[in-house]
């Protein structure tokens, strides 16, 4: 089995705080984002890890961060270890590939979620009321429907735990002025379209992705991770049927095999099978493929 690095320290290096997947690390006027091989489901960081992982999600973001950059800045400094900091030198090999050195950013309150299908927690507000964040939407959808048109349904953290809590665009508002929230809410439906276009000329059809904004300098800009497995639900379009839940190149696996245990969904999480993590780290790996060309 593959364990994650869940605790592995970088001497001379503060840590200022560990995610499900990431670790942040601080240097003196930016951070270092680490990106392990964990992985989460249900909000539960499992004991076994998907080898390769941290590697695709740094991977397809940097080249994201590239690809967009014409239409808004980011906070990407380098992802190259071998022009990081001197303090991250001793560390280099366990870096490469899977971190980036990034400016210091505040971030926003918000989380910039774009919907150019119907699934997951959209599905299930569609079902109730034929909205998703207070947007109105056609009667008669099915599950995994392409939209008329990609929507922006922002969201934001829980005062407790680590769920994503659907808000209107009006209470974003509230969280961060109008003339914010306008800016993210036409900066996330630009960088949506791009790459919802550009994935779907390579077999991926982008079904929804999040993204995450800061402010440096009184500027706005693109942090995080971006157009990822992990940020975004990818679906093959060979195959593509509405009507029901759709094939991935995410966790999706994982999250089938889970579903078939007797777990309460809480930590400590169960073992994965050898079978499901080698089909779960090759779907993360054709992703990549796929969108970049990189191996």
């Amino acid at each position: 089995m593959s364990v994650p690095e869940s605790n592995v320290e970088l001497s001379g290096l503060k840590r200022l705080r560990s995610g499900k997947v990431r670790d942040i690390y601080e240097l003196e006027d930016s951070f270092l984002m680490v990106t392990s091989d964990r992985i989460s489901a249900f909000d539960v960081v499992l004991p076994d890890a998907i080898p390769g992982k941290g590697r695709v999600l740094t991977q397809l973001s940097l080249f994201w961060f590239d690809r967009m950059k014409s239409l808004v800045d980011n906070h990407l400094i380098s992802g190259d270890v071998d022009v990081f900091p001197k303090v991250c030198e001793p560390h280099k090999e366990y870096l490469r590939d899977r971190s980036m050195w990034v400016k210091k950013a505040e971030p926003l309150a918000i989380e910039c979620v774009v919907r150019g299908y119907i699934s997951g927690s959209g599905w299930k507000s569609y079902k109730k009321d034929q909205t998703v964040c207070g947007i109105a939407l056609p009667a008669g959808l099915t599950e995994s429907d392409r939209l008329p048109e990609p929507i922006f349904t922002p969201s934001t953290k829980a005062d407790v735990g680590d769920h994503d809590i659907n808000i209107s665009f009006g209470q974003a508002v509230d969280l961060v002025g109008r003339e914010t929230a306008e800016r993210v809410r036409d900066l996330s439906l630009a960088i949506y379209k791009e790459a919802s276009e550009y994935a779907l000329e390579r077999g991926i059809i982008i079904a929804d992705t999040k993204f995450e904004f800061g402010f440096v300098d009184g500027k706005l800009i693109l942090i995080d991770e971006v157009l990822t497995p992990d940020s975004s639900r990818f679906w093959p379009q060979e195959g593509y049927r509405p009507g029901g839940a759709q094939q991935s190149f995410d966790k999706q696996f994982v999250r089938d095999y889970l579903e078939t245990l007797d777990w309460n969904k809480e930590a400590p999480g169960p073992r994965l099978p050898e079978a499901v993590i080698r089909k779960t780290a090759e779907k993360y790996e054709e992703a990549l493929f796929l969108l970049s060309g990189q191996r």
